[in-house]
Parts: C-alpha cells; structure tokens; sequence
C-alpha cells in the first residue's frame, strides 16, 4: 500500500502539533526531510526541498510490527503553529512516493495487519468520542480487546463441539466409543448461556455511548422548564407564568456522575385547543413513553398520578413556597435539586451495571443470530441424534456470527461506514 501522512492532532494553534507517516517509504521518505532519521527518537532539522528550516521537531520511528498500523511509521512532533504544520504538510504532499491518508485510513491499516481487531476499532472511535467516565471506561474496555477475548473462548468452546459432532459422520460406519452428546449439549449451552449475558446489557451500553434520556414532564406552568434551567446550570429554556410557554421538546445534555444524560424539557400535560400546544403535548407524551427515566413534577397540593411506573421519579415543584415531606426541588432556589440529581444517578447507575463488552446495535444482531442458532442446535441434538450434519451446521452458524463480531467474516459492508467517523489523522 502506499505510504500515507496526516497531521494526526487536531488543527489549529497549540504547543505540539504531530503529523504521521505511515507505509513501507515512510523512512526514505523521511530521510528527504532531515539530515538523517533517528533510529527510535531524535531532535532534527526539518528542512523544504531548497534546504530553507521549517521547523526544529522531535522525531519518532516505530519500526514495522511496533507501530500502530503495524507499518514502518515516522511522527513529527513539530511546534503547533498552523503555518508550520502547512510548510510541513505542503512538503510532505510534494514527494510523489506517498499521499494524504483519509479518513479513518491509519486505523484501517490497523485492522488489515492484524494490530486491531474489528471491536477494538469500534472501542476506538468510541474512546475518542468520550466525554464522560462511563463512556471512557466502556470504550476502553472494548478498545483493550474484551470482546475479542470473549469471543475466543466461545470460538473455542463450539469448534470444540462441531468437531464432535463431525468425528460421529466421520465414522458413522464404526463404533464410537464415547457419546459426545452430553458433552456437546454442555458446551453449546455455556455458550448459549454467555451470549444471552451479553445480551441483556446491549441496550443499556448503547445508552451510555449516546447518552440516556430523562423526561421532566407535569402539568403546564408547574416550574419544569426552570428546573432544566437550574440543572443545566443556564437558561435554555423560556419561562414565563403564562401556561403553555413550552411547545417543543428542549434538550439539554448534561454528566451525572459519569453518565450521559440527556434532559427532556417538555410541553405541559392537558387538554387544549390550541392547535400548536396540543402538537407539543403529543410530542411530549411520545417522548416520555421513549425516555429511560421520568422525572414526573407535582404542583405543591396535588396527588400523584395512579398509573406511575418505575421508570418515574415523583419530585414536589417550587418547594421554595411551602415545605413537604415528599422529595420537593425548586428550580428558583435550588432547594432538592441536588438530591435529585443524586436520584437520576443511582437510578441509571443501576442499568450501567448490566452492560457488558458487546456495546452496539451490529454486537446485538450477530448475538441475536448465533443464539438462535446455537437454540436449533440443542433443538436437533436432543431430538434427532442422528441428524448430526444439520446440528453441526447449525453450530458452524453460530461460529460465523462470533467471527463478525470481530470482523473475520461477512463485515466488508460496514467498514467504509465505520471508518468514516474517524478523523483524518486516525
């Protein structure tokens, strides 16, 4: 593949700016910059093609096999003006023996010679889309290779079983002395059993890297848009005492104790004909029904609805105008909010802890396939001892759909769209 180069910080004025080379030329196509490449780091000269300075930087080699492209890799580490990080560039572009890399294109040359597997890029994208501890910490684990390991010891446990079954066609004519069935039953079920784990905290996972939903809804003029006010520390919302002032869902992000969250500031709940309010109604409603959480604000005498769930946290509004034993919050004062906030996190903390490593919607489909393939499985294995061939095709289903999770298989269809969310200089 031809060697590629990309500044690999982000643009604009800084105290190091880092441009990357990376190919089988990257050394000679170096060595054209300065008097000589170090062979791990060094301060050099880098030079135009007239021989004018353009910068003073420290420069980096990672030899093939320890980079992380697993390709020969130079990095200049050069001041961070944007002019410098230009004359670099433009000189770089001029040497015909390599090109700007695009999007995402240092971290495919990851995948393809076998540094990252298809999951780790994923983690990747995610870790650098972090902004807060949960989602650092779940990026990371999936980054680190979890899944991937996970991944082996299921591949393990079913190539183990097929190749049971498969010694019975073998010698279908022969005695087999030993009856692989219960031992094959027992590896499909662990299995089986492990990805059904895995399953459970999909959803919770997807939440945590896109932020989980809480609603505040109530009745009109009940002090919901002046709590999202208080909570996100701004005013995003309009208040007004004259009912019905919000019409469209306001959204507010926000990181409680770690956790992505995002508010829900929605249209007051009655009955109106007023074309536009009752479109905001609807709309809130909607939202709620969709929302992880609810947060369901009372005026200071009225009684709580009969049909609340456990997604709903009941909170009293304008406690600043008189006291309840109830939780009460006033989004003038501030009295309760913290005590709220503290709600939402241990509420939502108690779905973080089911996430594992499968962490997005493809993880899902493949568990959901090699799940039901193993249940066919165990299906024709309990019922038709002699169908062996259709139960180990069954199982090598399921193989397949473990392999793409971490893209040996049937994955060629989403990687342009995976590496698209990359920068240039990942």
């Amino acid at each position: 593949m031809q060697t590629i180069f990309a500044l690999a910080t982000a643009k604009g004025r800084a105290g190091v700016a880092i441009i990357r080379i990376s190919g089988i030329e990257a050394v000679n196509c170096a060595a054209e910059l300065m008097d000589s490449v170090p062979e791990s780091r060094g301060i050099r000269h880098i030079r135009d093609t007239d021989g004018a300075l353009l910068d003073e930087a420290l420069v980096l080699q990672f030899p093939a096999g320890h980079s992380f492209t697993g390709e020969p890799v130079i990095e200049l580490h050069l001041h961070g003006s944007p002019a410098i990080v230009a004359a670099v560039t433009r000189r770089l572009g001029a040497d015909d023996r390599m090109r700007p890399a695009e999007a995402g294109e240092f971290t495919r040359r990851a995948l393809d010679n076998g540094r990252l597997d298809l999951a780790q890029v994923e983690g990747l994208a995610d870790l650098i889309d972090a902004e807060t501890e949960y989602q650092r910490k779940q990026a990371m684990r999936v980054f680190s290779g979890a899944l991937g390991a996970l991944v082996d010891v299921w591949r393990v446990d079913l190539i183990r079983a097929v190749a049971l079954l498969e010694a019975t066609i073998d010698f279908v004519d022969e005695e087999v002395p030993v009856d692989v069935v219960p031992e094959v039953a027992e590896l499909l079920g662990r299995v089986k059993l492990q990805m059904r784990t895995e399953l459970t905290g999909v959803r919770a996972a997807e939440r945590v890297r896109e932020g989980f939903e809480v609603a505040i809804i109530g009745k009109p003029n009940v002090g919901k848009s002046t709590l999202l006010n208080r909570l996100a520390r701004r005013d995003v919302a309009i208040t007004s005492e004259i009912a019905g002032t919000t019409r469209d869902v306001i959204e507010v992000r926000m990181d409680v104790d770690g956790i992505p969250v995002t508010l829900l500031d929605t249209a007051g709940l009655r009955e109106t004909d007023d074309l536009v309010e009752n479109l905001g109604v609807i709309r809130a409603r909607e939202r709620a029904e969709q929302a992880d959480l609810c947060i369901y604000m009372l005026d200071i005498y009225d009684e709580a609805p009969q049909d609340i769930d456990h997604r709903t946290i009941v909170v009293r509004a304008k406690a600043d105008l008189a006291s309840h034993d109830d939780l009460a919050v006033s989004g003038l004062t501030g009295h309760g909010v913290d005590r709220l906030v503290a709600m939402i996190g241990e509420r939502l903390s108690d779905q973080v802890g089911s996430v594992g490593v499968a962490i997005r919607e493809r993880h899902r489909i493949a568990l959901e396939r090699g799940e039901a393939e193993l249940e066919e499985a165990l299906v024709k294995l309990e019922n038709d001892h002699g169908l062996a061939e259709i139960t180990a095709e069954h199982i090598w289903r399921a193989i397949r759909s473990v392999d793409s999770l971490v893209g040996r298989v049937d994955v060629e269809d989403i990687l342009d769209e995976i590496f698209s969310s990359f920068c240039i200089g990942k």
